[in-house]
Parts: C-alpha cells; sequence; structure tokens
C-alpha cells in the first residue's frame, strides 16, 4: 500500500531516514526540519542510510549538503529539491493535506501486491541491502 509521511516538526537522523521510507512526504512551511546529525556528532552512517539517500533524494548535491555539511533544510527547500511532495503553512493544513492524500490513493484500490514488487523495482539497490528480495509479480494477475 501506498504511505504517507506527514512531518509536523524536526525530523532528525532517524526521523528524517523514516520520512523517506514513505512514498509521499508532506511537511510544514512554517517550522521544522529535516537533518541528518551524524557528521556534526562524528556518527558513521549504516550502508542502508546512505542507500535510501541515493534512492529517494535525486539532487547529489542534496543529498551532498543533508550527509556532508548537515544542512538544516526547512519546507520549502525540501520541496524545490523534490525530497518531499509539498509543505502547507500550519499543522491543520498539513493534517488534512496527508489525510486527503491518503484517502485520494487508498481510493485507487490498487493490488498490493502489485503495488509491492513496482516498489521493490523502483530500489533494488536498497531492497538488496535491507536484504529483501525482489518480488516477482504473478503473471496471471497481469
Amino acid at each position: 500500500m501506498p504511505t504517507v509521511a506527514v512531518v509536523q516538526g524536526h525530523a532528525a537522523a532517524a526521523g528524517f531516514v523514516l520520512a523517506l521510507c514513505h512514498n509521499y512526504v508532506l511537511m510544514r512551511s512554517d517550522r521544522g526540519v529535516l537533518y541528518m546529525s551524524e557528521v556534526d556528532l562524528g556518527i558513521p552512517l549504516p550502508d542502508y542510510f546512505t542507500v535510501l539517500f541515493r534512492a529517494k533524494i535525486g539532487s547529489v548535491s542534496a543529498r551532498r549538503d543533508a550527509l556532508l555539511r548537515g544542512t538544516k533544510i526547512r519546507g520549502a527547500d525540501a520541496a524545490r529539491l523534490g525530497i518531499v511532495d509539498g509543505v502547507k503553512g500550519s499543522e491543520e493544513e498539513l493534517e488534512d493535506a496527508g489525510i486527503r492524500l491518503a484517502e485520494q490513493l487508498a481510493a485507487r484500490k490498487w493490488d498490493g501486491e502489485i503495488y509491492k514488487v513496482i516498489r521493490q523495482s523502483l530500489y533494488p539497490e536498497l531492497c538488496g541491502v535491507l536484504g529483501l528480495g525482489v518480488s516477482k509479480p504473478v503473471l496471471s494477475k497481469l
């Protein structure tokens, strides 16, 4: 099933990773940042973190700044960089947008197995490092 992350405030380190694990990410424009603190704290990143960032953040410079500079990325910048799918100005607007998006996606009534296969095929390196086998579609369903 599709998943939607609604980031109400700061999403640092594993919180940033958790947000990126979703299919869609919405964030507030008036507060909160996405931030990978490991470089500032002197903590190395696990392989699956860097693979996730490569898979989910298309901009090389955005990945570099997030992981190697510890840049705190605000909502508008995260949207401009393609890290989040949208920003809203208040908690209520963000919550409403998240619910609306989730309802729109759920209304599509996609086959969960097919959705899983397509999603896994989008991120083969990530699935590999996590030890997840890439599923093959059932041809009779196609």
